[in-house]
């Protein structure tokens, strides 16, 4: 899983899961280039990082901000290698039918049509690069349906089916697409939920426990690296088991 060589866009890179994605990707000996709306922490993250990151304002929705951010990484770094289309916003919690439309647009615009922009914006300097890899976050409600996750569910699905048609679209580029489906992981967005990282914490999956960022970034780290080179159109769960059925409820005596 080298990934020396490599520069990767990674939207919603400021903190939770996408900080935890640059921080593996600069690990693995690549470089990245950070995009969010929240300049202060995302400039905090590529600091940390060194000279192999850089910060640059994103706002995924915007063709013109990515065309900037696809820039960015050209400019700093002399190409663009990977992406990682991680941005997005959570379910509103209520029940399909009371979900209000403008809420509904909102959330299939940033976490579903944001990744087609994304993808479009990126192919051009992909190719001049001679191929690359882009892996889209999805979510375990990409994989099977949630109550109370109406756009949230809807958006995420679509990126799965979407991943696929990039696949078979871009595999004459070199250009692998796949969807990576998280569980219950515990971040800024999850934290008010109430989860607790405690091992029983999250008696859904069958592993009993919620997830921690880093464990989702070397399954990304993996689909970016030449060692995923004959992977594409896949899907990847990464959720402590949650998506293939219920934990057995085991009963002493």
């Amino acid at each position: 899983m080298d990934l020396s060589g490599k520069v990767v866009l990674v939207t919603g890179g400021a903190r939770g899961l996408g900080a935890a994605f640059a921080r593996g990707i600069v690990a693995a000996g690549g470089s990245v280039v950070i995009g969010d709306l929240l300049a202060e922490e995302g400039t905090a993250v590529a600091k940390e990082l060194g000279e192999r990151a850089r910060f640059t304002h994103l706002d995924v929705t915007d063709p013109q901000s990515w065309q900037r951010a696809v820039e960015t990484a050209v400019e700093a770094f002399g190409s663009l290698t990977g992406l990682v289309n991680n941005a997005g916003v959570t379910a509103s919690g209520v029940p399909m039918v009371e979900e209000p439309l403008e809420t509904f647009q909102r959330v299939i615009q940033v976490n579903l049509v944001s990744v087609q922009i994304g993808i479009s914006a990126v192919v051009p300097a992909m190719r001049t690069a001679g191929g690359g890899s882009i892996v889209n976050i999805s979510s375990a409600a990409g994989l099977v349906g949630l109550a109370h996750t109406g756009a949230y569910g809807a958006a995420k699905w679509g990126v799965r089916g979407l991943s696929k048609v990039a696949a078979i679209e871009l595999a004459g580029d070199r250009i692998r697409v796949n969807s990576v489906h998280p569980g219950m992981v515990l971040t800024p967005m999850t934290a008010p939920t109430g989860i607790s990282p405690a091992d029983g914490g999250f008696p859904n999956a069958p592993l009993g426990r919620v997830g921690d960022p880093g464990e989702l970034a070397g399954a990304v780290t993996y689909l970016l690296s030449d060692a995923a080179s004959y992977t594409t159109g896949a899907e990847l769960a990464v959720d402590g088991g949650w998506t293939a059925g219920p934990p057995i409820v085991r009963v002493n005596g």
